[in-house]
């Protein structure tokens, strides 16, 4: 996709937005993750916006990308994406993590068309993600052009079962299999280079077999050009590992793990919504 000025803008609006609902939506909940959901509302924005072949009128398009998303609790940035695309109304993102929403803390398949996983324990998307390719080359063969993106959390990469998804890819080597990495160092106890450390974290994915990318996650362009360069691949799955800021948008919540997962109160969240702007 060609990234004009005008479709730039676009995209930037759209992630603004996310910020937004996603503030709105944690005050009004009462309860959520903050840090992750704001720094991925670029990702989120390119995705829905630009990369993903679907279509919101029709979630169950036999013919979609799947977009598996594992660190589920970053759900309200996911939410507000699906919304502003057209999967349900945005007034809906009102009842984030209330009784018998479909918005729950963690998504849940079942609940909301448009989700390709239910998720909530770290570590399993990915084995997920690798799972629905290789059902989808039985039916379709090796030349497949349908891609799979599984988006992850840094810190689930402490979980022994997604080195087993990147070991058994890396086997595999499916074209078509796509991880993001969003690597914003910070998780609920703390930094992860002090909770658990996960550097030399490209390394690693190359030592089992994936083509690797680092860029910064909140660049549009190099969101793009790490995407197109991952389809290009073929022979072995791809790995983007996206470097972003914990609470971006907000400068007194901006890299500190403190709000992995705290709530705004409603001056906290006036205020950001005010910065957000």
């Amino acid at each position: 996709m060609l990234l004009t000025d005008q479709k730039l803008e676009y995209l930037s609006d759209q992630a603004r937005a996310v910020r937004r609902s996603v503030v709105e939506m944690l005050v009004t909940s009462g309860s959520g993750h903050t840090g992750g959901p704001l720094g991925l509302a670029e990702i989120f924005a390119a995705l829905y916006f630009g990369l993903l072949n679907h279509k919101p009128d029709k979630p169950d398009w036999p013919e979609r990308d799947r977009l598996i998303v594992s660190n589920g609790h970053a759900c309200p940035a996911l939410y507000a994406a699906m919304a502003r695309a057209g999967y349900f109304p945005s007034e809906e993102l009102k009842s984030l993590r209330r009784y018998g929403s479909r918005l729950q803390g963690h998504p849940e398949r079942l609940k909301l068309p448009g989700l390709e996983t239910s998720s909530g324990p770290l570590g399993e998307g990915l084995g997920q993600a690798l799972g629905m390719v290789l059902a989808d080359r039985l039916d379709k063969g090796r030349g497949s052009q349908r891609f799979f993106y599984c988006l992850l959390s840094d810190g689930e990469l402490q979980e022994g079962s997604t080195w087993e998804a990147v070991m058994l890819a890396g086997k595999e080597a499916p074209h078509n299999l796509i991880a993001i990495v969003d690597r914003n160092h910070i998780q609920i106890d703390g930094v992860t280079e002090e909770v658990m450390p996960l550097e030399p974290l490209a390394d690693k994915w190359r030592a089992f077999g994936w083509q690797v990318q680092e860029i910064d996650g909140h660049s549009f362009p190099e969101i793009f050009n790490a995407v197109g360069q991952a389809k290009a691949v073929f022979g072995r799955p791809s790995v983007i590992i996206a470097h972003t800021i914990p609470g971006k948008g907000v400068s007194g919540w901006e890299r500190k793990y403190e709000w992995h997962g705290k709530t705004p109160n409603a001056k906290e969240a006036e205020r950001a919504l005010k910065e957000i702007e």
